[in-house]
This record gives structure tokens, C-alpha cells and sequence, in this order.
């Protein structure tokens, strides 16, 4: 199965209400209707275990895939590009792995 990890923190000037609201409201039901995606979850970083130092990233997001080819088609449409445009206003610099399963 394969699996997109996102990981990224929130650019500066970003109000974490804003961006929590906009992915509870937006960004994970849109892309959990997509016919390629199996499941979509975002994840809040809170500490690095074993320590309270902050984690590296504020946010992971994990997008299980049906079909990684129809997912690439279904993320053109204008609704996910206005989406897409949307997360970027959010990200910075966000890195993007594709992973498969064991």
C-alpha cells in the first residue's frame, strides 16, 4: 500500500486556529472523497518522546492510497488545486515521501 507523508511546519505569521479549522473543515474531507485515497489523517507533532523538546515538524499528514496514479489525475481537478493552493498559503515548505508498506 502506498502511503504520502507530509511533513511541515506552519509558515510565520500563521494562526494555528485558522489552520486547524481550515483542515477539520476543508482539507480532510475533500481529500478523504477522492476515489484514490483509502484514508487521510493530520497529525499535531507535540514532543519528541522521551523528551520535551519540540519536534522538528508541527504537523505530519499521512494519505493512505488506492490508486497513486488516479490520485496524481484527481489532484489537477480545480477543486484540489484550489485546495492545494490553499495548504501552500499554510505550509512552509512542506516535504512530501511517498512510502510503501512492508
Amino acid at each position: 500500500m502506498t502511503k504520502l507523508v507530509v511533513l511541515f511546519n506552519l509558515r510565520k505569521g500563521v494562526d494555528t486556529k485558522v489552520y486547524q479549522d481550515w483542515a477539520k473543515t476543508t482539507d480532510l474531507p475533500t481529500v478523504n472523497k477522492l476515489k484514490s485515497v483509502v484514508n487521510f489523517e493530520i497529525l499535531q507533532c507535540t514532543q519528541l518522546l522521551g523528551s520535551e523538546q519540540s519536534p522538528p515538524y508541527q504537523y505530519v499528514e499521512i494519505i493512505e492510497l488506492r490508486d497513486q496514479a488516479l490520485f496524481f489525475e484527481e489532484v489537477s481537478t480545480d477543486v484540489m488545486k484550489k485546495v492545494a493552493d490553499e495548504f501552500q498559503a499554510f505550509a512552509d515548505n512542506p516535504t512530501f515521501i511517498v512510502s510503501e508498506s512492508l
